[in-house]
């Protein structure tokens, strides 16, 4: 069995600390995971042998296994401790594991071989069906330390020579005899035995590599996100600064600064103008993207009037609806004095995506609608068109990145799609909701809910800003 041993499954003699390291947080943690069906073992054992051999070598037996289990738990607690820089800890806390292994395998072999002594010859079902549970035991679950795995193994290949062995020593019997049938069965068992651990270590060890490979691919990948986001983040910065040159000459172009505008460049540079709000429109949803993904979106959260946040998203967006030949109304109640907890600048932000894109699906000389209502506890803000509806089965598309419910070159409305997506995580931030209702053909109504601040929470928070 050595033999085979030292050829197949010796370790590396230089098998690197974290590799070492893995298994033994592995092997440890197996023996946390399966502590109680081997309590059960070893407590049956105990009981059986108790009762029908010898009551003291039986508790004897107990009391040491016992042992063994408590300094495998504290030499568990030990690995877990351990890091990767504390080489001669690492290598320290091994050699205790190893001689563990020794001592709680010399129990049970010791134990196995003494209830077969005390039967007779050729009657050693008992002992040796232990022996068989106990290296089945750890060939299946030893392989993670395969010195631990050798040592139990030979442990419980020597007791099972030694009962079988004794027997044909003692009574010198023919080759017919079932003593030899026991000595040849024992001999295909270990067989087995070794052919099991064999397979399980191999199984381990492929488990390990693939586990490394998608360590290694999930640190290339976060290495491209990472190359991807500062890439994006670069991209956007360089094009704001040409992107406003341009922005400001179109501004100035239209009110006329440097002159009246010949009737027929009027077109183009209103194309153009449209063209870059789009585009400053994109690098800024991009840059908002990239800021969320990286955890850097500065919130700066006080209490916000709720009247006068929907008033100021309208007026911010009547040049934006009245482009698009569509009127705002105001629907709010005469309970003005409601306060929310969020961040006034990303709310409108929420706000303005939500206006806009109503004025966008509406059909021409529509109204879009704006309000809110109290509900309860809460606040629903409101934002309702007669446009063209969402289709049902869409609420996915609405709020996910890059993505338009209609994606034809014919649809009817442009946009990079992600407008609501970045709606949705400043909501969700401010531990609101954020959804839609929708008929085709007849309008939607999108919305948002906060929980309404208290008067004392609003009272506290206005004095320690006083």
């Amino acid at each position: 069995m050595t033999a085979i041993d030292s050829q197949r499954i010796e370790p590396a003699p230089e098998m690197p600390v974290d590799q070492l390291l893995q298994n033994m947080k592995d092997y440890t943690a197996m023996s946390f995971e399966l502590i109680w069906q081997r309590q059960a073992i070893f407590l049956a054992t105990t009981i059986l042998t108790a009762f029908f051999f010898d009551p003291f070598n039986a508790v004897l037996f107990y009391a040491t296994i016992m042992i063994c289990e408590g300094q495998d738990l504290l030499l568990a607690k030990r690995v877990e401790r351990l890091t990767r820089h504390q080489r001669k800890a690492i290598a320290e806390t091994l050699v205790w594991i190893l001689l563990n292994t020794i001592l709680h395998s010399a129990a049970i072999c010791l134990y196995a071989v003494f209830v077969a002594f005390e039967q007779p010859s050729g009657g050693h079902f008992t002992p040796l069906f232990f022996l068989f549970a106990a290296a089945l035991f750890a060939a299946m679950n030893n392989h993670q330390i395969v010195w631990a795995m050798i040592i139990r193994l030979t442990m419980y290949g020597i007791s099972f020579m030694v009962i079988v062995v004794k027997d044909i020593w003692v009574e010198r019997p023919d080759l017919s005899s079932e003593l030899w049938l026991h000595f040849f069965t024992v001999v295909f068992v270990m067989y087995f035995l070794i052919d099991c651990a064999l397979v399980f270590l191999r199984l381990y060890r492929t488990n390990l590599a693939q586990l490394e490979k998608l360590k290694e691919e999930h640190e290339r990948t976060k290495a491209a996100y990472i190359a991807k986001s500062q890439f994006v983040s670069t991209v956007s910065h360089e094009l704001r600064t040409p992107l406003t040159s341009i922005k400001g000459s179109l501004d100035l172009i239209n009110t006329g600064a440097l002159g009246e505008v010949p009737e027929k460049m009027q077109g183009l540079i209103d194309m153009a103008s449209k063209n870059s709000r789009r585009l400053s429109t994109l690098i800024n949803d991009i840059l908002d993207i990239q800021k969320m993904e990286a955890g850097e979106m500065v919130y700066r959260i006080q209490p916000v009037n709720v009247h006068s946040i929907v008033s100021e998203s309208i007026a911010s967006n009547l040049g934006y609806a009245s482009a698009h030949n569509v009127s705002i109304t105001e629907d709010c109640p005469g309970e003005t004095d409601l306060f929310i907890s969020a961040d006034a600048s990303r709310l409108m932000q929420v706000l303005s995506n939500m206006i806009s894109n109503a004025a966008k699906f509406s059909f021409e000389g529509g109204t879009v609608t704006v309000g809110f209502k109290k509900m309860g506890e809460r606040v629903r803000i409101y934002v309702q068109d007669q446009g063209i509806g969402i289709p049902s089965g869409s609420r996915d598309k609405v709020f996910d990145r890059f993505s338009q419910i209609d994606s034809s070159d014919e649809r009817h409305a442009g946009g990079t799609g992600l407008g609501m997506n970045i709606s949705k995580e400043i909501v969700e931030h401010f531990g609101g909701l954020i959804d839609y209702e929708s008929t085709l053909g007849a309008g939607s109504t999108f919305f948002v809910e906060f929980a309404l601040l208290a008067e004392e929470t609003l009272a506290e928070t206005i004095r320690r800003r006083g």
